[in-house]
């Protein structure tokens, strides 16, 4: 009678530590000065005061997660897997800048039907180059081979940031005012959100192909729906390099499923209102194509997409030129979107 093992079961032990083996070089290009060596150790050690750090009086720690959604598909359909973690890094470290926090480290976990040595580099290959990105340290994370949960080729991801603020320092939205202006920092595409819609309508109602043209661009299908989050630490960083709140940002937020207005609603305060006006940028071809291609209403397009726009800042009058300065100088562009005014929580757009 023939033996019963785990490779038997679905889960090959000697795939995994190859799998492990391969990441292990791209997890180590991520380490900064601050995270401690524990070989062999069960979890990830970071310090929080270390050499090349701020010194915090009252740090809070900030921390978020997510997942990339459906756009997990589009890199099953497309075989490219190494870009997706970007998308990951970008989806959790965007919310935490939004409180003015300084990126620490990241862990992720990784579910997979049958182990792929060979995907599961190219997956933490993208994450890694996001952590750079957003100057976190890759510290841990978990890889789950579960067959009969997940089919042979499916996959999921989700992700994890710590990052860190000085309590005076925090950015809650608290203090908007009216007369604040709004600034729009641009997307680099639908980032990781309604991808359920953009399947329905770009393969189930058009019937596109990922190697199709995407309309009215000169990129394919897969390369336009697989661009990456952008991920915005570079650029609030610059904006917030004095470390005080002399940079007069009074509110951030990431522009994620909802749409600028039910995103911004989170954090105005109770007796402030936000008029944004459209005609200050261009929404993007991506989107105005897919709208057509599905006959989408307007409305539904603002509540589901970024439409361009992927983080807004809020800020006090005196502070745009600088702010707008600093982006110009990283070739990011920031529109003038609008300006808040006396009301009660709600945002408009028009």
């Amino acid at each position: 009678m023939a033996t019963i093992d785990y490779k038997s079961a679905g889960v090959d032990l000697d795939v995994y530590q190859e799998s492990m083996r391969r990441v292990a070089g791209h997890v180590r290009g991520t380490k900064t000065s601050r995270v401690m060596p524990l070989e062999g150790g069960f979890a990830g050690l970071f310090r929080l005061m270390g050499e090349g750090s701020r010194k915090y009086h009252d740090p809070v720690l900030v921390s978020g997660t997510d997942g990339v959604g459906t756009k997990l598909k589009l890199a099953q359909m497309t075989g490219t897997c190494d870009t997706i973690g970007i998308d990951l890094v970008a989806m959790c470290v965007n919310d935490c800048l939004c409180l003015g926090a300084e990126p620490l480290f990241f862990l992720d976990y990784l579910a997979m039907g049958e182990d792929d040595p060979v995907r599961t580099e190219q997956l933490v290959k993208g994450i890694a180059r996001g952590c750079k990105e957003s100057g976190m340290a890759l510290i841990g994370g978990e890889t789950a081979i579960m067959p009969d949960v997940y089919r042979k080729d499916d996959f999921d991801m989700a992700g994890f940031c710590v990052a860190v603020v000085e309590k005076e320092e925090m950015i809650t939205g608290k203090s908007i005012q009216t007369g604040d202006v709004v600034l729009g920092l641009a997307s680099s595409g639908f980032h990781s959100n309604g991808y359920s819609l953009i399947r329905k309508v770009i393969f189930e109602h058009a019937g596109l192909k990922v190697d199709d043209l995407y309309p009215g661009l000169e990129i394919t299908v897969g390369e336009a729906l697989l661009e990456p989050t952008q991920i915005y630490s570079e650029a609030l960083g610059k904006i917030l390099e004095d470390q005080t709140t002399n940079h007069g940002v009074t509110g951030i937020a990431h522009i994620t499923g909802g749409g600028l207005a039910e995103n911004l609603e989170r954090i105005l305060p109770e007796n402030i209102d936000l008029n944004i006006d459209q005609d200050e940028w261009v929404v993007p071809t991506l989107f105005t194509e897919l709208q057509k291609l599905g006959s989408i209403d307007l409305a539904e397009m603002r509540r589901v997409f970024n439409m361009g726009i992927g983080l807004v800042i809020i800020c006090k009058e005196e502070a745009v030129e600088n702010i707008q300065l600093k982006m110009e100088s990283m070739n990011q562009p920031c529109y003038k979107l609008g300006k808040a005014v006396a009301g009660s929580k709600k945002v408009s757009v028009s």
